[in-house]
């Protein structure tokens, strides 16, 4: 018997190793793209359309989360000035896996997990701290994992080439697209 697992995927590369790996495991996985926190919308358009094409390859499927980034914005604003890695991403973790832990409850999965440990750039033990939290309020079990353990970014990168996903060049937040542009108008 297999166990309904919601993975919730930041994006489309990063699931490339976590996605098969819990299917072997004994998961039932179904994909959970939360992508409020993605600024322009057309970057999100590009970063749903590689994780549909990701989904089409693996055992399963993936829900799309209502676009929201007003909400978003609204949510994390007060943090616009911390910076990368700071309160304003401990925020947004926030966001995201208490949305996806709230879908899991409400569409009968008994298991969650993210995608977003196999950053070298992530707080893992935060992420894995918020994601059992979130789990927790919604009587739901929280699957711990590093997914950047055993070359896990690497094996991530190489399988996005492989089958041609779009790979995005900052996290997706509004402020990232601020801190990015400031540094270019210096050069």
């Amino acid at each position: 018997m297999t166990i309904p697992l919601l993975l919730h995927i930041c994006c489309a590369p990063d699931a490339t190793v976590p996605w098969p790996e819990l299917v072997k495991e004994g998961y039932e996985v179904t994909g959970y793209f939360y992508g409020s926190n993605i600024h322009p919308h057309d970057e999100y358009i590009k970063r749903a359309d590689a994780l549909q094409i990701l989904s089409d390859t693996m055992t399963g499927k993936s829900v799309f989360s209502e676009y929201s980034p007003d909400e978003w914005v609204e949510k994390t604003e007060r943090f616009a000035d911390e910076p990368e890695g700071g309160k304003r991403c401990e925020k947004c973790f926030e966001l995201q896996l208490d949305a996806a832990a709230r879908y899991a409850k409400e569409n009968n999965f008994t298991h969650i997990s993210t995608t977003l440990t196999i950053s070298p750039h992530k707080n893992v033990g935060l992420i894995n701290f918020i994601g059992s939290e979130a789990a927790k309020r919604y009587n739901l079990t929280w699957i711990e994992k590093v997914w950047r353990k055993n070359n896990g970014f690497k094996r991530s990168v190489d399988e996005s080439i492989r089958l041609g996903l779009y790979r995005q060049n900052y996290c997706g937040c509004v402020y990232s697209i601020r801190k990015d542009a400031a540094a270019e108008d210096v050069l």
